[in-house]
């Protein structure tokens, strides 16, 4: 491909050849949120571009809020990898992806520039209102991929991106004592706390034991929901904050 029009209005163009056909007519119904993990934005792009890289994006969102697509949002790019979300694998067939630029641990987890931020708000709000995308749909990698992938950070200003109209968000319960539920942990309580936790979308299998993938999982939410302690330990905060976003999900809401 030489090159198209950019679906999202001002949008750069800059073709990557790291692309397919969405499987088994799978559209876009969810978004990923993604942070470069690079030193700088050109060097993101140039290895998103790369064909020996075999990852790309949709688009990729500088520092001062330029933006630029890679893959049409019809096509399916080479985001997410190996994850899942509600049950359903090939992320990359329902998704479409943007990368945020910032270094993440390479620079010691920067924050994310304000003009970036409005960028980003303004292209994710394009795309879920032409794609029909709701709000808790709106994902962070490190929710489809927990303890494979970890960006786009607990630094990402999710509230921030809330307060622009993206996503599903609630302000987080205080972290604080109570009781709680660690590794090692198994019974009903720990069952019901799965399966919320399965509800709201994570990928986990509902044992009663609190094991290492569920403490993964825990971790992706904290990261996402909760970033005021990242420990993987479902304490009374955790479980309130993934209470109160079950409850304010319009299929769930009385």
């Amino acid at each position: 491909m030489s090159g198209f029009s950019p679906d999202h209005p001002g949008a750069e163009v800059r073709v990557s050849p790291n692309f397919g056909m969405r499987r088994e007519g799978m559209r876009a119904d969810c978004l990923i949120l993604h942070y470069t993990g690079m030193e700088t934005g050109q060097a993101a792009e140039s290895w998103l571009c790369a064909p020996e890289s075999e990852v790309s994006a949709h688009y990729v969102v500088h520092e001062d809020g330029r933006i630029v697509q890679m893959v049409r949002e019809s096509d399916r790019a080479w985001h997410a990898g190996k994850g899942s979300w509600k049950g359903r694998c090939d992320v990359n067939s329902f998704s479409i992806g943007v990368e945020i630029v910032n270094p993440g641990p390479l620079g010691d987890f920067p924050d994310f520039p304000d003009a970036q931020i409005e960028a980003v708000a303004a292209l994710c709000r394009d795309i879920c209102a032409r794609h029909g995308i709701a709000p808790e749909r709106v994902l962070a990698h490190s929710d489809v991929s927990p303890g494979r992938k970890i960006d786009p950070g607990e630094r990402f200003p999710w509230g921030k991106l809330h307060a622009l109209g993206v996503g599903h968000y609630v302000a987080p319960a205080p972290v604080q004592g109570g009781r709680f539920l660690a590794p090692g942990d198994r019974g009903e309580p720990v069952e019901a706390f799965q399966s919320m936790l399965s509800l709201y979308g994570y990928g986990l299998e509902i044992t009663g034991v609190f094991d290492e993938e569920t403490r993964l999982a825990v971790e992706a939410f904290q990261r996402h929901f909760r970033p005021a302690r990242v420990d993987g330990v479902a304490d009374r905060s955790t479980i309130e904050t993934l209470h109160r976003l079950l409850s304010a999900l319009p299929a769930l809401s009385a």
